[in-house]
């Protein structure tokens, strides 16, 4: 045999020892031992329930939060809305507490269902594992002047309205709501009172409105009577209830998934990701009962899930690009760099128009497990550089320095003159554990531009704003400057701009970073 041959035998071959990460494995002749044997299963084992728990995290979210709803009495097709806002008293993935928010879960297991939107929101409808299904409101087909929306459940192939809705064709079986309102004059009030009036959820009749004479009389679909009545949506007050919307970080997460799946179609998923779940026991229609060594495994793939999670989230590579401005400032955009289907950068708005970027065929699955560790919902509008449109975000969880942000000592930040939202803007603090406001004394964890929840932010007299965030104020801050902070935790922060202005997509304006000014770092 050649030299060049014997290199090819050695590189096909595997020696009678391997020193690996997961020990010393041994082999006789290229065939494992059954310790060897027994390792490398336990370690595939382990893979496949740590990629349960990155991939998976999506739809464990979303069932997690159908599960916090109903204990509130906010079944499915039923709305919780928050009339006096969102405070800190949900734990409720970095909500805001800006917009009268109206949430819930429209079952589509019968057929197709009816949404009708109110005027003037901001709001998407998501698929149960975080897809992004249609928008609603200012950046949906109605731009902001309410609509008519029939939700399309999988494998329905039967007629659908011919004009004056929109149709959201969706993956899953149930589908996420997801809206906010704006106040009027700080008041929401009226705003409540919009969404109660024109937000309708019931379900479609083929052959009815929206099915002309003509389509009838080619007997495809059964006569309806037109104009009937529309039910009442059912709307249950959820200001100021304690209610969990997260999924838990330890083993019982694998049973949310367990259970979310069993709703869904068993092809809802991408079979690669659903081989995952098959391995590790979670299938649909069969029962999920791990022994006590599965069970172990699930607790360590559990543990380094919840870590990965936070190491990406709160401490992200700089490869995955998510520093807005670049080196040296701790001001980050998460769905910027691979937009929201996390497999191309949002459009481009040019001279010429709107120049969308082409998949580049890899899905970032790091950037998407950083988002849904940390934030509800997924839409184009929350990432897309149009002015005027929707909302945009930056999120710090660093100082000036580096280092995390700790409710041990005082910060300052400054917002420059000018700031980009023509809505509104705010500054609202998260607890590091539940990625949840944080939750003191004070309420509503925020500052902005608005004098309801909290009094608005004085501007200084060269028209810059200074919100300081501590445990306590101090004597020179106006009260709708400061946030409260907790000495006992850490947190971050997220800049929100509603109707973002051009100057911040071309960063001509630039928050200021956090700098600590008093107090001494707690790690």
């Amino acid at each position: 045999m050649s030299e060049t041959n014997d290199e090819t035998l050695r590189s096909l071959s595997t020696p009678s020892t391997l020193e690996t990460s997961i020990g010393t494995l041994r082999f006789v002749d290229g065939v494992p031992t059954p310790d060897t044997t027994a390792s490398v299963l336990e370690h595939l084992t382990f893979t496949h329930a740590l990629r349960t728990y990155l991939d998976a995290f999506p739809i464990a979210s979303t069932h997690a939060l159908r599960k916090g709803f109903a204990e509130i009495g906010a079944e499915d097709n039923a709305v919780a809305i928050f009339s006096e806002l969102m405070d800190s008293s949900s734990l409720f993935l970095t909500a805001n507490a800006d917009t009268v928010c109206f949430v819930g879960i429209v079952d589509l297991t019968d057929g197709p269902m009816v949404l009708e939107t109110p005027p003037d929101s901001l709001g998407t409808i998501d698929d149960m594992w975080f897809r992004w299904v249609t928008d609603f409101g200012v950046p949906g087909p109605d731009r902001g002047t309410g609509g008519r929306y029939v939700l399309v459940p999988p494998g329905y192939d039967r007629t659908l309205p011919e004009g004056g809705a929109s149709a959201g064709h969706t993956g899953t079986n149930r589908v996420l709501l997801l809206g906010r309102s704006f106040l009027q004059d700080d008041d929401p009030a009226p705003t409540v009172a919009v969404i109660k009036d024109h937000l309708r959820i019931y379900p479609y009749s083929p052959g009815g409105v929206g099915t002309s004479v003509a389509t009838l009389l080619e007997g495809v679909v059964p006569l309806t009577p037109g104009g009937a009545e529309v039910p009442e949506t059912r709307f249950v007050e959820a200001s100021g209830v304690a209610v969990n919307t997260i999924p838990p970080s330890d083993e019982r997460f694998f049973r949310y998934v367990h259970e979310a799946i069993q709703d869904e179609p068993a092809d809802a998923a991408d079979p690669e990701l659903m081989g995952h779940l098959d391995a590790v026991g979670i299938r649909k229609g069969e029962p999920f009962a791990p022994d006590d060594r599965l069970q172990a495994v699930l607790r360590d793939a559990a543990a380094v899930g919840a870590a990965t999670s936070r190491a990406l989230m709160f401490d992200a590579p700089a490869a995955m690009g998510t520093d807005y401005y670049g080196e040296g400032s701790a001001w980050t955009n998460m769905l910027f760099p691979a937009g929201y289907s996390f497999d191309a950068p949002p459009p481009e708005l040019t001279p010429q128009g709107i120049v969308p970027h082409p998949s580049t065929g890899a899905r970032k699955l790091d950037l998407r497990t950083m988002f849904f560790y940390g934030y509800t919902g997924i839409t184009p509008a929350m990432c897309m550089r149009i002015p005027g449109i929707g909302s945009q975000y930056l999120v710090a969880f660093k100082d000036s320095d580096g280092s995390f942000l700790d409710g041990s000592g005082e910060y300052r930040v400054t917002l420059p003159p000018d700031i980009p939202a023509a809505r509104l803007w705010s500054l609202t603090a998260y607890d590091n554990q539940t990625r949840s406001m944080l939750q003191t004394p004070q309420r509503y964890p925020r500052a902005g531009s608005q004098s309801y929840p909290t009094p608005a932010a004085t501007a200084a007299g060269d028209g810059s704003t200074t919100i300081v965030l501590a445990a306590e104020r101090p004597a020179d801050v106006p009260e709708g400057n400061w946030v409260q902070t907790d000495p006992g935790k850490g947190w971050f922060v997220i800049l929100r701009l509603y109707s973002p202005l051009p100057s911040f997509f071309d960063m001509s304006w630039r928050i200021g970073e956090l700098q600590r000014t008093s107090g001494s770092f707690r790690r």
